[in-house]
């Protein structure tokens, strides 16, 4: 098994006032030649917006785009539809940005943050039509199991959302000393875990909130609680 651990405080990061953002990999000014993407994974994002505050119309195009609220509620205008659809914590949103779309995205609050993972993930079918997806998931269902939010459209994992990508995004809520062994799709895969909350174990290394690991080459590693914690893994093929 090969494996990198990129402590929270290692990510580069941004102030923009009504924005603090931490980059999992290179982004807008932070840019690092050894840390480009995991694979197909290109972005991870971890933002915090202030109320009112948002992202104005910008273009995107082939990229699968996946935002999972953390904390409060966003809302989202694409120029599919032309209307501002609420995102709240609990929901997940895809967007197949495909031959191109514009697109904004605001704290649905006006007072309160929100806070919120953002990822990018490079598909395997490019120019398609732009589409828009979201749906709720149930805390209760990854309680000590795997809940997977995203799968393939070519493979599609029943209840999930999907992606132009062979990938898997997936969420588990470990009480204290639970383990759990993830398996992979394929060991030409790869998987980005990362903490949200808690503090873990996996190969003997500790992890702390929002530290995270990359692995590869194997197709079975093994998670510790140490405390109750939340996890959110990203698989992808490392070969694109």
């Amino acid at each position: 098994m090969k494996y990198k651990i990129v402590k929270a405080n290692e990510r580069g990061t941004a102030n923009h006032g009504w924005l603090k953002a931490n980059f999992s990999f290179s982004f807008a000014h932070y840019y690092n030649p050894k840390n480009i993407n995991f694979g197909v994974l290109r972005v991870l994002n971890d933002d915090v917006i202030k109320g009112g505050m948002g992202f104005g119309t910008h273009p995107h195009d082939n990229m699968e785009i996946i935002s999972i609220p953390l904390k409060g509620a966003l809302k989202h205008r694409d120029s599919m539809s032309n209307v501002w659809i609420p995102l709240h914590t609990g929901e997940v949103q895809v967007m197949s940005a495909g031959t191109g779309i514009q697109h904004s995205e605001m704290n649905n609050h006006s007072t309160e943050e929100v806070n919120l993972f953002q990822i990018w993930i490079m598909p395997q079918r490019h120019n398609v039509s732009p589409r828009y997806e979201q749906k709720t998931f149930e805390v209760a269902n990854r309680l000590n199991k795997l809940q997977t939010l995203v799968s393939s459209k070519e493979s599609p994992i029943k209840g999930s959302l999907t992606i132009h990508q062979n990938a898997k995004i997936s969420r588990i809520d470990l009480d204290e000393n639970r383990t759990f062994n993830y398996k992979l799709k394929t060991e030409t895969n790869g998987v980005y875990v990362m903490v949200i909350e808690g503090n873990l174990s996996i190969n003997n290394k500790k992890l702390g909130k929002r530290d995270a690991i990359g692995i590869e080459q194997t197709n079975l590693f093994k998670i510790t609680a140490n405390k109750k914690s939340e996890v959110l893994f990203i698989e992808v093929p490392m070969k694109f």
